[in-house]
């Protein structure tokens, strides 16, 4: 797929799914989680989060009976731990080529400030974008168009992009404010995987790409 970019070109990205795995999210928080809860044996304990994930068990309430610590404490110790993580293959050189067209690069996503800003900053992008925004900060979620004409008002734009995964939410906006939308494809990995029950008109993207090699920046 084609990008044409020039400097009044805006491409937007979501971030959890999009940008990296959010799975590898949650596998860090656990391993903050058992390191602390085990220091000296931990990785027992991280199977065993693992597995209650993977069956659908609540892992906190789970914890929080068997080491009497509130589920809220490590709720917290999940949100705002240092996260370790990767970029998805050919992230950075895509966003390299859209800078050195002189496009523009922004971000919106789900969540709360500390949380996605501590991703941002551990995948080592957290710089690169010329505007954020963050559901928390402000103060309203994906599909609201708000978030997008956020966008729009911080950067001066004539064509804008938007990058993301979840058929669900992220695209009905964009679609409706006339930008370009494309979809990345779950890797098998996502955490949200329902694609199949959104594959209508208000909820599909424009395109599709299979990884960051499908997108060609002209």
């Amino acid at each position: 797929m084609d990008i044409k970019v020039s400097n009044s070109t805006v491409v937007v990205f979501d971030l959890d799914d999009t940008l990296y795995n959010e799975l590898d999210y949650l596998k860090s928080a656990y391993q903050h989680i058992a390191h602390h809860l085990e220091p000296t044996n931990w990785k027992p304990l991280y199977a065993t989060m693992l597995s209650l994930y993977r069956s659908q068990e609540n892992v906190f309430k789970n914890l929080a009976a068997q080491y009497n610590v509130a589920a809220s404490v490590l709720i917290d110790m999940y949100r705002f731990h240092s996260p370790k993580l990767q970029l998805f293959d050919g992230v950075l050189a895509v966003m390299n080529a859209i800078t050195s067209k002189n496009g523009k690069l922004a971000i919106i996503t789900d969540g709360r400030a500390k949380t996605q800003t501590a991703k941002l900053k551990a995948l080592g992008i957290y710089e690169l974008f010329d505007h954020i925004v963050i559901s928390e900060t402000l103060g309203t979620e994906k599909p609201n168009e708000a978030n997008f004409k956020a966008i729009e008002s911080a950067i001066a734009g004539q064509t804008y992009w938007y990058i993301a995964d979840n058929l669900k939410k992220d695209f009905i906006a964009p679609n409706n404010l006339g930008w370009h939308s494309v979809a990345l494809i779950d890797n098998g990995k996502n955490i949200h995987y329902q694609a199949s029950n959104y594959m209508t008109e208000i909820h599909k993207p424009k395109g599709f790409i299979l990884n960051y090699d499908d997108l060609n920046i002209i």
